[in-house]
């Protein structure tokens, strides 16, 4: 199919975009690897699209004191390949399994926050992680913590009049260690299933703190302070019947043709358990 008639506007600075969308009937176009899709099969039919890819300051991409900060117009695959991205290991450990490679080349990673699709690994990145959303609106500049950032599946904090401009990771610091997993049914397919989990450790070689975000269970990335489960234990076998309670408890998804719920609940408790396992040894290494 073909997209419905719609306007294209340009802007030459974040006010004007701002102006665009205040106006309504507009949607942000960055990378359009979900918009265009979504046109295409007239799921949405915008008056016009407000295409930002031209803003300079959107373009930022730079460590700046403790934060790695992304502009709105940053495609993925420049901070996949990029090696200020090491500063932030769970970027890159997330980014090779965020679609397929042509699709990054594009795709943004604000764009991948504002659309919120429960099964995306940036959100739930930027979740774990404590990031901060930048947004501008008609009301200002504001900032979003990430893990308030998606409010339901395909849905965010922003309004409609607002436009994402960019987000703030917090770099590594000595101590932590960090793991990612997913289970797809091919790379680059959904998550049926995964997890990005942070932890700190103590002088002693314990857990200071931990964090766990589930994505693909749930119609949003699940964000759970899991300090407490590690003091059951560190190695995989250790850790399991705690990630099976927390799995058992997060998981609300409906099942499908390509998993159950109970299947996606079991996928979970196992990456959990051997993901935080994984951080825990990076942490005290």
């Amino acid at each position: 199919m073909k997209p419905a008639p719609f306007a294209y506007h340009r802007p030459d600075s974040v006010g004007d975009a701002v102006e665009t969308l205040a106006a309504g009937d507009a949607k942000v176009l960055a990378g359009g690897q979900s918009l265009v899709p979504v046109l295409a099969m007239r799921l949405g039919r915008p008056g016009t699209l407000v295409d930002i890819t031209a803003l300079p300051e959107l373009g930022r991409f730079e460590r700046r004191g403790g934060e790695l900060c992304v502009g709105a117009a940053v495609r993925q695959r420049r901070v996949e390949r990029d090696p200020l991205t090491a500063a932030v290991p769970l970027i890159g450990r997330a980014m090779p399994f965020v679609g397929h490679r042509e699709l990054r080349s594009r795709g943004t990673v604000c764009g991948s926050l504002a659309h919120a699709d429960p099964a995306a690994e940036l959100p739930a990145v930027a979740a774990c992680l404590g990031a901060v959303v930048e947004v501008t609106g008609p009301r200002g500049d504001r900032e979003v913590p990430a893990a308030e950032l998606v409010t339901g599946a395909m849905t965010t904090a922003v309004s409609p009049d607002e436009l994402v401009t960019g987000v703030r990771f917090p770099t590594a610091a000595p101590g932590e260690g960090f793991g990612f997993a997913e289970i797809a049914r091919r790379h680059g397919d959904f998550a049926l299933a995964g997890v990005a989990v942070w932890v700190r450790a103590s002088s002693s070689g314990g857990v200071r703190d931990a964090t766990l975000a589930a994505f693909g269970v749930s119609d949003r990335p699940v964000v759970r302070d899991v300090t407490d489960l590690l003091t059951l234990g560190f190695t995989e076998a250790e850790l399991r019947p705690g990630t099976d309670a927390l799995a058992a408890e997060v998981v609300d998804t409906a099942g499908d043709a390509h998993g159950s719920t109970a299947y996606r609940a079991r996928l979970l408790g196992v990456l959990a358990a051997r993901e935080l396992a994984r951080a825990h040894r990076e942490a005290l290494s």
